[in-house]
């Protein structure tokens, strides 16, 4: 019978030593994850308690405890006596010692010489409790200084680290080398890519001649990355030349330039959505994106009939600079909604602005057509379009968000050549995440949309830009689109939206979460909100399966408001409701 050796571990602290040192320990040590593994074989055990040696020396000098001792007895003989060729046949009991010792303190603390206008960092200071951790981190952070201010060689020259064990005492003393101050030079293409260098160069955007900085590097990889165009990036730093000048490499490595994929999403009342795309990542060896879409919506629903969408999408990267991209983008659309049924094709052409990590811009041209059936009968629209979208992305995770804050805002004038009145369409929509424990196990999630039509009256408006409230993107529980309002009788999108949602979200396990929600929606046939259209208010339980492409959402959804519709409403789909 194997022996249990793992029921009787038993790892103790002698004196106690700070706060979170024995979980510390318990933390580094290899034997406690081979006891949770299950691991029983002597070799094994014996091999697990040598390592165990150095993990929790560095433990104990990471938070600042230099003298200590440790022991560690497999049934009764300490593990480092144990010769290698002579392993135990059994073991039945492990028992580690720590005696952690008094911790020591810094007496000379300096990293020399230090980058202009760089400080150390206070826990580096003669009387702070040592730590291992606080010289390598303040060290690094010495070097890293030196390399902002455009030192790209600086490093370490070298290190005086004595422990006085007597007084408690660690002096450490370091010396950096800061190098020359250089500037970047050109940026080196290994071959290998089926991206041209000349157009690597102008995506990247490294500024040649500029001082060495390496957040303008991580900046330049990024440009790269954020293509999709490479499987993976690497800008290596070169020697420097005698002109204090350093060339970067850059290693790509390419996707594979096509793919495919597709989609869908059911509901009880507006039926199945499907879509479908193929992309090209590198059309003519620029890094161009060219993709094609199709989608059909209300398969089997009660939304007045099926939905077609076909569009094509090509993006440039770099055409204007690094950071702004030419896009160009066709549609040919059937809307067959409750209120209106419209035939439509749009070209539009426009700038995409990437001003950071999180913020980002749109300005477009576009040209559309349209002819649309609804109450005011049959009317032909032509317009000219000048679409405006500001995304402001502070998430943590784009797919299943924890934290942060969403902004989308979409600003849309229109001159009408045809059919229409001069106007602006406006979409707001504004999302919050928090995580209210530390796993972020249970999390609270707010969205609030609005919605404005100006300057056009409503029967001068294409549909397709008024609003309407009920559904899965809006208020779940209520029937797709069912709140418009009602101008001389006929039923109409309104020109005013106001959408507000909640959720409660808390997981079961690794995999599966549950979710309360909450949503209302008000349409007014006003410009701005002035209370004088109509609310109504849906509110429902969702279930989550969390993969790698999102959670999978179920949402059960009933009406608590309103007079738009009545009975229970389910929805499933990839992805949060928002």
């Amino acid at each position: 019978m194997p022996a249990q050796a793992f029921e009787r571990l038993n790892l103790t602290v002698d004196g106690g030593g700070d706060d979170g040192l024995a979980d510390a320990l318990n933390g580094a040590s290899v034997l406690r994850a081979a006891e949770r593994e299950g691991t029983d074989a002597p070799q094994d055990v014996l091999s697990a308690a040598l390592s165990d040696y150095a993990r929790l020396l560095e433990v104990l000098y990471a938070r600042g405890y230099y003298s200590g001792r440790i022991s560690i007895r497999l049934d009764g003989r300490e593990a480092a006596e144990i010769p290698p060729l002579e392993t135990p046949a059994r073991i039945s009991s492990v028992t580690v010692r720590v005696d952690p010792g008094r911790p020591f303190r810094f007496g000379a603390a300096s990293i020399t010489p230090r980058a202009p206008g760089s400080t150390a960092p206070p826990e580096f200071r003669t009387g702070e409790t040592a730590r291992s951790t606080v010289v390598r981190d303040a060290v690094q952070g010495a070097v890293e200084d030196w390399r902002d201010a455009g030192n790209a060689k600086a490093g370490v020259a070298g290190q005086d680290i004595t422990a006085n064990h007597a007084t408690r005492r660690l002096d450490a003393r370091v010396t950096l080398d800061p190098g020359p101050r250089v500037t970047f030079g050109q940026l080196l293409v290994e071959p290998g890519s089926k991206v041209t260098t000349r157009r690597v160069r102008k995506i990247a955007g490294l500024p040649e001649g500029e001082v060495f900085s390496p957040d303008a590097l991580e900046k330049s990889a990024q440009r790269l990355r954020r293509t999709g165009a490479f499987r993976s990036v690497e800008l290596s730093e070169g020697e420097v030349l005698p002109d204090n000048r350093m060339d970067i490499t850059a290693q790509l490595v390419d996707e594979k330039p096509r793919r495919f994929g597709a989609g869908a999403e059911i509901s009880s009342f507006e039926g199945l959505r499907f879509g479908a795309f193929w992309m090209h990542r590198n059309l003519l060896g620029g890094a161009e994106r060219l993709r094609f879409e199709g989608e059909v919506a209300g398969i089997g629903g009660q939304t007045g009939g099926t939905d077609y969408l076909l569009r094509v999408r090509g993006e440039r990267p770099a055409s204007y600079g690094p950071d702004t991209s030419f896009w160009f983008e066709g549609e040919l659309q059937r809307l067959d909604e409750p209120d209106y049924f419209t035939d439509r094709a749009s070209i539009t052409v426009g700038a995409h602005r990437i001003f950071s990590d999180a913020l980002s811009a749109d300005l477009g041209l576009g040209l559309e057509t349209e002819e649309t059936h609804d109450d005011f009968g049959t009317r032909d629209f032509t317009l000219v379009t000048l679409p405006v979208m500001l995304s402001w992305d502070r998430r943590d995770d784009i797919l299943n968000p924890t934290q942060g804050t969403y902004l989308n805002a979409d600003i849309t004038p229109f001159y009408a050549l045809k059919g229409a009145d001069d106007g602006a369409r406006i979409a707001l929509d504004a999302r919050a995440y928090r995580a209210l424990d530390d796993g972020a196990r249970f999390v609270a999630a707010g969205r609030v949309q609005f919605g404005s039509v100006l300057g056009a009256a409503i029967d001068k408006t294409p549909p397709r830009f008024l609003f309407h409230s009920g559904g899965g993107g809006t208020v779940r529980g209520q029937p797709y689109q069912s709140l418009g309002v009602e101008i001389g009788g006929n039923e109409s999108g309104g020109r005013s939206f106001l959408g507000l949602s909640g959720e409660l979200r808390a997981k079961l396990g690794d995999s599966f979460s549950i979710v309360a929600f909450a949503d209302a929606g008000y349409i007014g046939a006003e410009e701005f909100y002035d209370g004088s259209g109509e609310w109504h208010a849906g509110a429902g339980l969702g279930l989550r399966y969390d993969t790698v492409v999102g959670p999978i959402r179920l949402d059960v959804a009933a009406p608590v408001s309103g007079d738009t519709g009545d009975g229970v409403q389910i929805y499933i789909g990839i992805g949060q409701a928002f």
